[in-house]
């Protein structure tokens, strides 16, 4: 139980508190009124109506746990509906029929509370709610009337109880859509940092190409020149500089690839830290950058460029803890989604420590994801 919260993200969580928090009011609204009713025909209304009542509020597509639910959907809220009505309608029909005032007056909670039922857990989720909030106040003031003083009083009851309710849910369903929006805005936030990260990276290497290229192209069409008139010598000094630019481009371009123009393990640390800050992760560094030896900078700059990746796009994570020191450094996280497995970036991370004579070790749970890597400090 504890393993399945923790994989949850911030959003589903509070989905499942807001569910769960409705339901648990239904439930004692339920009680309360059952207590009230005593032991008699209108409590087994009650209890029947509010179990349908509950089974409505699990399958609304706000509340619930996964896209699965649309079928049961399809037949669990028209059944409540129809539970609800035939408990109010129930009252109606006892109160008609009986002739003492007890009854009578158990009759009408009995259906004023099943329009407080529908209010909390049903019409917060159609259209036209105050509308349906009047129809059924002023249908159940109509119905348990014997004056109108009497119906204008069951009216207003039912319609200041059943709109308090009904306002309870809607401000509960109002808090998880901010909820979900803040958290698809952290979402579209991180994605654009991550292709303002990869124009960077498409202008840096238009700039090497493009240029190198450019020269490339003007002096092959200079050596063709040289060649055709007859100036073997200057044609074939042309051609060594095309090949001079050629391997520096080639170079340069490796260089892009390999660091971006040279990867710098601070400019990493806060760039972890600003990406995983917008995607809702805290990320917290223990020790100094500066204790790492020099010669391992550009490899744990790496380990934190492709760990931050890997938290982004493996995990609902809250919380992460990026430690450094001068025999190695780890970074963890919460909430990962399943085990380790083959993921290329881990891989090719391995590969860039072989060489260093650096290790590459992963630790996966159901709560924590743990990327280690251990060097020698000679």
């Amino acid at each position: 139980m504890t393993a399945w919260w923790h994989r949850l993200s911030g959003p589903a969580k509070f989905r499942v508190y807001s569910r769960v928090a409705l339901q648990l009011g239904l439930a004692t609204v339920i009680v309360v009124m059952a207590v009230t009713a005593g032991l008699s025909w209108s409590t087994v209304g009650i209890v029947v109506g509010g179990i349908a009542a509950i089974v409505a509020v699990e399958v609304q597509p706000e509340f619930a746990r996964s896209s699965s639910g649309a079928g049961l959907r399809r037949w669990a809220v028209p059944v409540a509906v129809a539970t609800l009505a035939a408990v109010w309608l129930a009252g109606v029909v006892v109160a008609r029929l009986a002739t003492g005032a007890s009854t009578v007056e158990q009759a009408r909670l009995t259906s004023v509370y099943a329009v407080v039922l529908a209010m909390f857990a049903v019409v917060p989720f159609f259209r036209h709610k105050v509308w349906i909030v009047l129809g059924l106040s002023v249908a159940t003031g109509l119905a348990f009337g014997t004056s109108p003083a009497t119906a204008l009083g069951t009216a207003a009851g039912a319609f200041l109880f059943g709109g308090f309710v009904l306002g309870t849910t809607l401000l509960t369903v109002w808090g998880l859509r901010v909820v979900e929006e803040l958290d698809r805005a952290k979402g579209v936030e991180a994605e654009l940092q991550v292709a303002e990260e990869r124009l960077r990276f498409a202008r840096d290497l238009h700039d090497i190409v493009g240029r190198g290229f450019s020269a490339i192209a003007v002096k092959s069409e200079l050596a063709a020149v040289l060649s055709r008139s007859g100036d073997a010598e200057r044609a074939a000094a042309e051609m060594d500089e095309v090949k001079t630019l050629a391997v520096e481009s080639m170079g340069q371009m490796r260089e892009l690839v390999r660091g971006y123009r040279g990867i710098d393990l601070m400019t990493e640390v806060a760039g972890a830290r600003s990406l995983l800050s917008a995607v809702g992760c805290r990320l917290v560094v223990e020790g100094d950058p500066a204790k790492v030896p020099a010669r391992f900078h550009e490899v744990a700059a790496w380990v934190v460029r492709e760990g931050t990746t890997n938290i982004v796009e493996h995990s609902a994570a809250t919380s992460a803890v990026l430690t450094l020191g001068d025999a190695g450094m780890s970074l963890r996280n919460d909430c990962p989604h399943g085990p380790a497995g083959e993921r290329s970036g881990l891989r090719g991370l391995a590969e860039r420590l072989a060489p260093l004579g650096a290790s590459l070790d992963v630790r996966a749970s159901s709560d924590q994801f743990i990327l280690e890597i251990h060097w020698e400090n000679k």
